[in-house]
């Protein structure tokens, strides 16, 4: 398996990701090949969807001033994670425990990194049918069968750092299931699936960085994954609450900070 690092300009609001994506690959002498994956990160897609928030102008309503208060974040900060999250958790200093489209996340994943000074980028719109669309773009001009991963970075239950998180993706079976497989000594595994696009978006996130490396596309070429015509769902990369290791252990929802 083959990565490549693609570098663009600064991406901007209504920018064309599938041009940007093209001029990237014959910058650096590539062409594109058939069963290619192409990992996009996810402030990538949301600024060229014009999804930049400037916290000056956000209306702050008492509850999340009160928010800002009890976890010490900018109030229009927590106005905004009251705006996007589905349901807020808890949190700590500075950063609050959310869940948005069933999945585990800080501040509602909204951005204050890559974003213009007094500015955040919020998650993407619809970032399936975005995946989708790049893809169906992509290869209507190139004429290979594609992947698309939209990626952000997320942080791990008592580990240090960041993986990747594939936030949506087109073309490619997101997850392998080896239940049932026998293990080394013949026992039937019983719960083990394996986040290929998760895997995969990790991958990504070593060329990505996390500062000013101005990497925001990664090429993927060799991957070991079943390539897929279906529309796949993001429902199908997560579980129910009440068979998550993590969610069924806190103790009570109803300590929750409802919306």
């Amino acid at each position: 398996m083959e990565l490549y690092g693609l570098s663009t300009p600064i991406i901007q609001p209504g920018d064309n990701l599938v041009r940007i994506v093209l001029t990237a690959m014959d910058q650096q002498g590539l062409v594109p090949n058939t069963h290619d994956i192409f990992v996009i990160a996810e402030t990538v897609v949301a600024t060229s969807q014009n999804r930049i928030r400037e916290l000056t102008k956000v209306t702050v309503t008492p509850h999340a001033l009160e928010l800002s208060e009890q976890y010490g974040l900018d109030a229009s900060l927590a106005q905004l994670i009251l705006d996007e999250a589905d349901e807020i958790l808890g949190g700590v200093p500075h950063v609050l425990l959310t869940i948005k489209d069933n999945t585990l996340m800080a501040n509602a994943g909204i951005d204050r990194s890559n974003a213009p000074p007094g500015h955040v980028v919020l998650l993407p719109i619809q970032p399936t049918d975005e995946a989708w669309r790049i893809k169906t773009e992509l290869e209507n001009q190139t004429g290979h069968e594609l992947g698309i991963i939209i990626a952000d970075s997320r942080t791990q239950p008592l580990r240090l750092g960041t993986v990747g998180l594939a936030v949506a993706i087109a073309g490619i079976e997101p997850v392998k299931d080896f239940r049932g497989h026998p293990d080394l000594y013949g026992t039937p595994l019983r719960i083990t699936r394996s986040a290929i696009a998760d895997n995969l978006a990790s991958a990504a996130q070593l060329l990505f960085g996390e500062a000013n490396e101005q990497v925001p596309l990664v090429l993927i070429r060799g991957a070991p994954v079943t390539f897929t015509k279906k529309r796949i769902q993001p429902e199908s990369m997560t579980i129910d609450r009440q068979d998550c290791l993590y969610m069924t252990i806190f103790k009570d929802y109803s300590d929750s900070i409802r919306i």
